[in-house]
């Protein structure tokens, strides 16, 4: 089998067998074929897309390309989330620990922050010490003692997708949505998770704006998923203004550890997306029938303590202090430096883009605009007001963090253009838009 056979027969728009996906997937992995053959295969494909069937081999010829883990002998139900990215969007640092307390094993395998969206692993690791390179036999032996492990893409875990993501983001191949299908379930397929909970996002913090496309992409991943034997649905959320009220790593975690402890008026949006895809999850799981009931239960796993236990637990698992469960506010101290942005009038908070809100963030040291950049956990934006609350002039909307004044000055700059006010009350919006299943 020659790479520049398939590169023609992709490029011709014909159909491409298992066995050929295989061979694909492999060379990318070992680098056996060169980049500029990978990335001509890529274009072919973005320009004629992959079918759905094509779509589902592709991903599981990636997800083979290395190993797999193997829950197998673990008799509970094994269940992931992912979702496609926003700003203040720290759902899985609570959700993952508060789903294990209901008897369900949750091995989730998160990303760090590109632009102006945040990484899991950021949040993590601003917890000192709080590993999440985690190997393999270390992880099956986690979620065996406790259900739970929060960690990154190890070497061994669909090695092609590291390869062929890379030089999408050459390509100018992100856009494809067969690829986006891909890259995503192929890594999920290999943790050896049973099922799998979307959180599909839209609005001007999303890696989608558009409804429509989102509604596409959330549908292409369930129907891909469905076809590899996963149980799956998708959550079509809103992401035109952040979630919660804390962006930035440190006050991420600390805000999910407070809402994790019972503060469940803290960020009402935040806690109502965390109930519902918790909710989700456990039922496409098997482990509850309906949604109703499972939210009853995880709100009592939350107010007696089991949910925060959990997390604690994980932390002391992964080599950082559970002592930042018991005083977070001593873990999680913000940057030096403080700016507040106050509102210029009586009234309303109208809006608060999520797009300027996360570049901002990013300004203020929270993200990174390239890999290798550095972050400070402590920046960040904590939101005192949202869209919809009312404002007298002068009242603070927004405390903003960072360790050096430049950085400080820019993202306070930027984070006025994000927020805007109006006299009337707006009208209210939706977390959860659609649910596709």
């Amino acid at each position: 089998m020659r790479m520049i056979d398939l590169i023609a027969k992709k490029r011709d728009n014909k159909s491409l067998t298992a066995q050929e996906f295989d061979f694909i997937a492999q060379a990318a992995a070992k680098g056996t074929v060169p980049d500029y053959q990978l990335s001509a295969f890529l274009m072919a494909c973005f320009l004629n897309p992959l079918s759905d069937k094509e779509t589902a081999l592709l991903t599981k010829a990636m997800a083979y390309s290395g190993g797999r883990l193997d829950f197998s002998d673990i008799k509970l139900p094994k269940t992931d989330k992912h979702s496609t990215g926003g700003v203040g969007d720290g759902i899985s640092l609570a959700l993952a620990p508060l789903v294990a307390c209901m008897g369900v094993a949750v091995p989730m395998m998160s990303g760090r922050g590109l632009g102006h969206t945040g990484g899991t692993l950021d949040k993590l690791e601003s917890m000192k010490n709080f590993e999440v390179r985690v190997p393999a036999k270390l992880i099956r032996r986690q979620i065996q003692k406790l259900g739970v492990c929060m960690f990154g893409q190890t070497q061994d875990l669909a090695p092609a997708d590291k390869k062929l993501y890379s030089l999408r983001d050459a390509t100018s191949t992100v856009e494809s949505r067969p690829l986006i299908v891909a890259s995503i379930l192929s890594k999920k397929y290999a943790e050896g998770v049973t099922s799998l909970l979307m959180d599909v996002k839209y609005g001007s913090g999303a890696f989608m704006q558009k409804l429509p496309d989102s509604r596409k992409l959330a549908r292409a991943l369930v129907n891909t998923a469905k076809s590899l034997g996963l149980k799956c649905r998708a959550l079509i959320t809103y992401m035109d203004q952040p979630l919660g009220r804390a962006v930035g790593n440190g006050n991420e975690m600390l805000q999910s550890i407070r809402i994790l402890k019972g503060e469940k008026d803290l960020a009402p949006d935040f806690y109502e997306l965390l109930l519902e895809t918790a909710a989700h999850m456990l039922v496409i799981s098997g482990k509850q029938k309906d949604t109703a009931k499972a939210r009853k239960l995880l709100e009592e796993k939350i107010s007696n303590g089991e949910a925060a236990a959990k997390m604690r637990e994980m932390i002391k698992w992964q080599g950082a202090s559970p002592l930042a469960i018991d005083e977070p506010e001593k873990y999680f101290k913000p940057a030096k430096l403080k700016a507040v942005f106050t509102a210029p009038q009586n009234g309303y908070v109208a809006h608060i883009d999520a797009k300027l809100t996360g570049q901002a963030s990013v300004l203020l040291g929270a993200g990174r605009n390239r890999m290798e950049d550095s972050i400070d956990y402590g920046a960040g934006i904590w939101l005192h007001k949202k869209g919809g609350n009312g404002v007298k002039k002068g009242d603070i909307v927004a405390t903003l963090y960072a360790s050096d004044k430049e950085r400080l000055n820019a993202g306070l700059d930027l984070f006025a253009k994000a927020v805007t006010f109006s006299k009337a009350k707006p009208k209210p919006y939706k977390i959860i838009k659609e649910i596709i299943k």
